[in-house]
């Protein structure tokens, strides 16, 4: 079993952040590092702030990045919380920003998809955890043996778009206790109604939807989406990197609103996705959406602002 990422978009990853050798970066979701090294490889005198929520991953990120030393500062923290971050409250100073780039990638890391232990895939018979941080209170055995019918089900029909999400929810209820993922991922597939040629597996949203809601994902990309300008410097470049159309969605109206704000210049007007290639040779990639974005200064906020 491999816990290392291969980091999704790379390269254009790299191009759009445009890295400065003396410049200040965050990768806020750093999972075990594979964007991070990239990041890291490119700096002189900069330096770049790791965060992610995942304590075992970043132990993992920590060890891969130690030939970088002192450039790369590490903090266990949500991503939500870069504000804090830039502000010197985690980490002090080390940590602080401005920052001339800032990164998420909102994918679940491999680290978490290929531990059984953690419950996040239904390949096998594991614990139903689904925490990417295990101090967190919630787990996905709370939702799935004790939620009532009703709140199982509008959470499969509003986190994951599931159009079976009330007979999957009431066959889950019928069914408990579900011991395991994998009893889970059987009794989805029982409920499931078969609409041709199925690409996915039936219990794909069942799991997206307990995830999400298990690691409060909307609620911590909204902060991320809200904090994130003010930690720019001008000119800083904000790469996202989504995986579900519910996740893009939020991005592209959060740049759209702070675009029509003034604050940054939306630089991608058509998403970036990854080539048939990088797809064949990393399968996880398939649907990844990139979208990028650029801090205005004062001054083009106000030459904007004066219809000029």
């Amino acid at each position: 079993m491999s816990v290392l990422h291969t980091p999704v978009l790379a390269a254009e990853v790299l191009e759009w952040l445009r890295i400065r050798p003396d410049g200040t970066y965050v990768d806020a979701t750093a999972g075990t590092g594979g964007h991070a090294i990239e990041i890291a490889r490119r700096l002189g005198t900069g330096r770049l702030v790791v965060l992610d929520r995942d304590p075992q991953a970043l132990e993992i990120a920590r060890e891969r990045l130690k030939p970088y030393g002192g450039k790369v500062v590490f903090v266990q923290a949500e991503f939500s919380r870069i504000g804090e971050a830039a502000s010197g409250a985690l980490a002090g100073e080390a940590a602080a920003g401005p920052y001339d780039g800032v990164l998420a990638d909102l994918g679940v890391s491999s680290l978490e998809l290929d531990s059984p232990e953690r419950g996040f895939s239904f390949r096998w018979a594991a614990p139903l955890d689904m925490r990417m941080n295990p101090d967190s209170p919630l787990t996905a055995d709370d939702i799935v043996n004790r939620w009532p019918e009703k709140q199982l089900a509008d959470l499969l029909y509003q986190k994951a778009e599931e159009h079976d999400s009330r007979r999957i929810a009431r066959s889950i209820v019928r069914a408990r206790p579900i011991r395991d993922t994998e009893h889970l991922a059987t009794v989805v597939a029982g409920a499931h109604k078969a609409r041709g040629r199925q690409k996915l597996h039936p219990a794909t949203k069942t799991f997206l939807a307990l995830r999400i809601a298990v690691n409060r994902e909307e609620e911590e990309l909204e902060q991320f989406l809200s904090w994130t300008p003010a930690t720019l410097n001008s000119g800083g470049r904000w790469v996202v990197l989504s995986y579900h159309s519910l996740e893009d969605r939020r991005v592209k109206r959060a740049f759209q609103r702070l675009a029509r704000e003034g604050s940054i210049q939306v630089l991608t007007k058509r998403v970036i996705q990854p080539t048939a290639e990088e797809i064949e040779s990393n399968p996880r990639a398939r649907s990844a959406k990139m979208r990028v974005a650029e801090k205005l200064s004062p001054v083009e906020i106000g030459a904007a602002g004066s219809g000029s």
